[in-house]
């Protein structure tokens, strides 16, 4: 394949629009439930994995902010407003919604899940 514009949205290499899913999380006797849009893994999801590995940021909270979408693709959190420091009256986000917004990516992304290797053939000798 040569490389181009054309070429890479065939094989599929944007992200496309968000995928929708539903999330439930607890908060204390509570239980919720929302409909969270998932952003895939993207040149801004490496930006800030990036950044937050040279110490310059969060890297879930900037996961989080990257992954985590509305339905139009704008993002709903900025990497501040997970980790409280947007608003520190209104505090960091809850641990339980933070880990079923990393759910939700992992989900989307297929973090976690191992493709299978190729198969051995026999070649027919000993």
């Amino acid at each position: 394949m040569e490389l181009s514009i054309d070429a890479l949205q065939q094989v599929g290499a944007f992200t496309g629009a968000p995928v929708q899913r539903q999330i439930r999380w607890r908060q204390g006797e509570n239980e919720f439930e929302a409909t969270v849009y998932v952003r895939r893994l993207s040149y801004k999801t490496a930006v800030s994995d990036l950044q937050a590995a040279r110490g310059n940021g969060d890297a879930v909270a900037g996961r989080i902010a990257a992954c985590i979408v509305d339905a139009k693709g704008k993002p709903v959190f900025t990497p501040e407003d997970i980790t409280g420091e947007a608003d520190p009256q209104r505090g960091p986000l809850d641990g339980n919604l933070t880990v079923a917004l990393l759910q939700a990516i992992g989900e989307v992304n297929n973090l976690g899940k191992t493709t299978g290797s190729a198969k051995r053939t026999s070649s027919g000798t000993s």
